[in-house]
């Protein structure tokens, strides 16, 4: 038996992605999630999970048998390097570039890097700075 912890108060409770390929997904995503210190929480045939991201094939139960579109998912990172690594990470393991590490104008000190995923998601790592990371809101503009 497999237990999951339940995080009241959080705006998302989970996300699914369905993919054509399952194990280019999971090598693309162990790769960076390894580097942002999020575990696989879980696996089956046709899915694994880390946190609250839900990854399956399309014949899965939970998928209905369709393919998830285009989403962007953005994953908080500790600090630069930790953004840098993803990068890396994520071109050495089936990734595309979609925008190198570096300052983004969305806040002052908002650093970013940018990758499509196997199926074409784009996949973002994220550090918004020292001052940023305490703060209870910030204000972002787009």
């Amino acid at each position: 038996m497999e237990t999951m912890e339940l995080h009241r108060g959080r705006l998302i409770d989970h996300i699914q992605l369905v993919v054509r390929d399952l194990a280019a997904s999971r090598r693309f995503y162990e790769a960076v999630f390894d580097v942002l210190e999020i575990p696989i929480a879980g696996a089956g045939d046709d899915f694994f999970w880390a946190d609250e991201l839900f990854v399956s094939t399309a014949d899965s139960e939970s998928a209905g048998g369709s393919l998830t579109g285009r989403h962007h998912l953005a994953f908080q990172a500790r600090d630069q390097a930790m953004v840098d690594a993803f990068h890396t990470a994520a071109l050495a393991n089936g990734g595309r570039d979609n925008g190198a590490p570096g300052m983004r104008k969305y806040h002052s000190s908002y650093y970013a890097a940018f990758v499509l995923d196997p199926d074409g998601n784009n996949i973002e790592a994220v550090y918004h700075g020292p001052a940023q990371r305490s703060a209870q809101s910030v204000k972002i503009t787009f």
